[in-house]
């Protein structure tokens, strides 16, 4: 096959990808045109990486997988991030769903539990010039308190119920994606979001309360790897 072969056939399948994600229900222009710029083939290697542009997840390092493109694009799509937005990704995987964020977000925090995942996610974010991102080797199922609070947080590892520090660390008008599910048969996408406190007023010698509140959306079934607490041995 010729060089220019080859590049034509390269086009054409990122042009059905576009293509699958529109038809799947991804419709967010701004979304849309960060997963058109963000090349999928970077974070695809070895035996896999001639299915990069294919609709479909695919084996990483560490026994994870790199998200459904159409999937990441619905995850993305719900989390409605602005461009002043600071957000906090947890399951930082290949770095595919981190590099769209950068995109769209003002800053993009990205954590994993397996410390090679980071290091060749840094490795991609370098090549690719996303300065944006800060990918950090951490127990996900806490958050980044240190970085809280977030305006967005998307989790890329099913959880039975969302994560409570998670949940503290949203803003108030934030919003968080994320899949639950007692077991990989039978999860659900949720669109969580952070709403007023309710306010108990100060009583005699009782102080001020404020009660955290969330609003909660189902989005559609899905199928994630589990959230696991703890730094893995890798």
């Amino acid at each position: 096959m010729t060089a220019g072969a080859s590049g034509d056939s390269i086009a054409e399948r990122k042009m059905r990808f576009l293509y699958a994600l529109r038809s799947r229900g991804v419709t967010d222009a701004r979304v849309l045109t960060a997963m058109e710029k963000i090349d999928r083939g970077a974070f695809v290697k070895g035996l896999f990486a001639d299915r990069a542009y294919e609709d479909m997840p695919l084996p990483i390092a560490c026994g994870q997988t790199i998200s459904q493109p159409s999937v990441v694009g619905l995850m993305t799509q719900a989390l409605a991030v602005t461009p002043r937005d600071k957000v906090l990704e947890v399951g930082t995987g290949s770095g595919y769903q981190a590099a769209i964020l950068s995109q769209l977000a003002r800053r993009v925090y990205t954590v994993d539990r397996h410390r090679r995942l980071v290091r060749e996610a840094n490795e991609v974010f370098q090549r690719l010039a996303l300065p944006n991102i800060t990918a950090f080797s951490a127990d996900g199922s806490r958050g980044l308190p240190d970085q809280a609070p977030f305006d967005r947080i998307l989790v890329t590892a099913a959880a039975e119920d969302p994560p409570g520090p998670l949940l503290a660390q949203l803003r108030i008008g934030g919003i968080m994606v994320l899949p639950v599910g007692q077991n990989d048969a039978v999860q659900n996408l949720i669109k969580v979001t952070r709403i007023e406190d309710k306010v108990t007023p100060a009583q005699g010698d009782k102080p001020e309360k404020r009660e955290p509140r969330y609003d909660y959306e189902e989005l559609r079934p899905v199928r994630f790897v589990p959230l696991v607490e703890g730094m893995a041995a890798d």
